[in-house]
């Protein structure tokens, strides 16, 4: 009988075979959380998932249907490798919500805003080359600049996000190291994982400092229209054509599954965007963009977005309240809109280690470690109150409150887990009063 084999390891005919770049390849936490987040018993606080409950699914099904009865042999077809250009102008009218100033002819459509991550990181990343990052930074992109090979140096946020005085001593030294810095990648708009905000005035500086010093600025903006408010920060790209890469998505505003995101770049960068994309994957799934586009023609995307607000405000609401009641020696951040919240735990707590002993307990979070390139985050976790209900919220933070405490009562007789090396962020606790 013969041994079943395991891949990456000696056990696996092809091990001496892959590419260097693959060595460092492993699941994140948040998709090897999602076979045991996904059963119903467990209150999951870990992944970003829309609640699509919210979505007119009648309205959507009839506007599918009409697409495939009228044009159906064309939806189905190979397309433009940078995307339909009706698509195309329809999202320069939504970023012009944000501020952003475009022709339909700056956009290259993308299979999700990711596709267009992995693209940015592909044309400018050569192994080695430094990547400036948000401590703490999407998982996603992290995997991603792994899988190329880059160096990630994270740059210290507080409750106003980037912080510039950080960022220009990242940049001075790396530089007097020799090192090359190819961008800056920064959530400046209902950050994920902190779910701060960049205010419009320190937006002004990192992007007078990139100028300055010739780094190319990365905006990844999924969340930027769902400030609970229904106000609009203007994006960083709207204060800057020549010298930002800007980041979109439906996954948030419409739904994930259509996988349809896009970027905005400068001309020669568009250009090499465009190939690179071809070379990838041909083209972005036709079907998925017409469908988007005639959504935005014929149906009320600006009130499907208000709704969506409004259900995060108040599963938003019952998170902070729920924190407030249970977790009273924790502190965490107060997001004015977007999917998350950012949670500091008690000194000693290793949020990566009580992790299977939250499961047990029928609640899942993310531990602060996913979020970070060197091991930082341990004493942190993302909580997430996007798809629960209120009620589940509430429910997933006691259950929570029970496994910390207990955490606490075996830190306290056994001392403390080990965490992370490196400077962790500390924000500072919010007024909740």
């Amino acid at each position: 009988m013969s041994r079943q084999s395991a891949p990456g390891t000696r056990l696996d005919p092809w091990f001496g075979a892959y590419a260097n770049r693959t060595h460092g390849l492993k699941s994140s936490e948040t998709r090897a959380l999602f076979a045991v987040a996904s059963r119903p018993e467990v209150v999951s606080l870990a992944g970003g998932m829309p609640y699509l409950d919210a979505l007119p699914m009648d309205i959507i099904a009839k506007v599918t249907a009409d697409l495939i009865a009228t044009e159906g042999a064309v939806a189905l077809q190979y397309g433009n490798g940078q995307g339909h250009p009706v698509l195309r102008g329809h999202i320069s009218e939504v970023m012009a919500e944000e501020g952003i100033h475009s022709h339909p002819d700056d956009v290259v459509v993308t299979t999700g805003s990711q596709q267009a991550l992995d693209l940015v990181t592909r044309i400018f990343i050569n192994p080695g080359d430094v990547i400036l990052a948000e401590s703490p930074s999407y998982v996603g992109a992290l995997s991603v600049f792994k899988s190329y090979e880059a160096w990630v140096e994270h740059v210290a946020m507080d409750s106003d996000g980037l912080m510039p005085e950080a960022l220009q001593e990242a940049i001075t030294r790396l530089k007097a190291e020799g090192r090359s810095i190819k961008f800056l990648y920064t959530i400046p708009t209902f950050h994920n994982p902190a779910g701060v905000t960049q205010p419009v005035e320190r937006r002004a500086q990192v992007l007078d400092i990139c100028r300055r010093e010739k780094i190319l600025v990365v905006e990844d903006n999924p969340y930027g229209m769902l400030a609970f408010d229904g106000s609009v920060t203007p994006a960083i790209r709207a204060l800057d054509e020549d010298g930002v890469v800007y980041l979109g998505s439906f996954s948030k505003t419409l739904a994930p599954g259509y996988r349809v995101g896009w970027a905005v770049a400068p001309h020669a960068v568009r250009e090499k965007l465009v190939l690179a994309s071809e070379a990838s994957i041909l083209c972005p799934s036709h079907a998925s963009q017409l469908s988007i586009a005639t959504y935005l023609e014929t149906c009320d995307w600006r009130g499907q977005i208000a709704d969506y607000r409004e259900v995060y405000r108040l599963r938003c609401e019952a998170m902070l309240g729920a924190l407030a009641e249970y977790l009273p020696d924790c502190t965490w951040t107060v997001p004015k809109g977007g999917f998350y919240t950012w949670v500091t735990v008690p000194e000693g707590i290793n949020t990566n280690a009580m992790l299977p002993r939250a499961t047990t307990a029928l609640v899942a979070y993310v531990s602060g470690t996913a979020f970070y390139a060197d091991g930082q985050g341990s004493r942190h976790m993302r909580l997430s109150f996007c798809y629960p209900t209120p009620e589940r919220i509430r429910e997933g933070v006691r259950r929570l409150s029970g496994v910390l405490a207990k955490e606490v009562e075996l830190v306290a007789m056994f001392g403390p887990h080990v965490p992370g090396q490196g400077r962790d962020v500390h924000f500072p606790a919010p007024d909740i009063a």
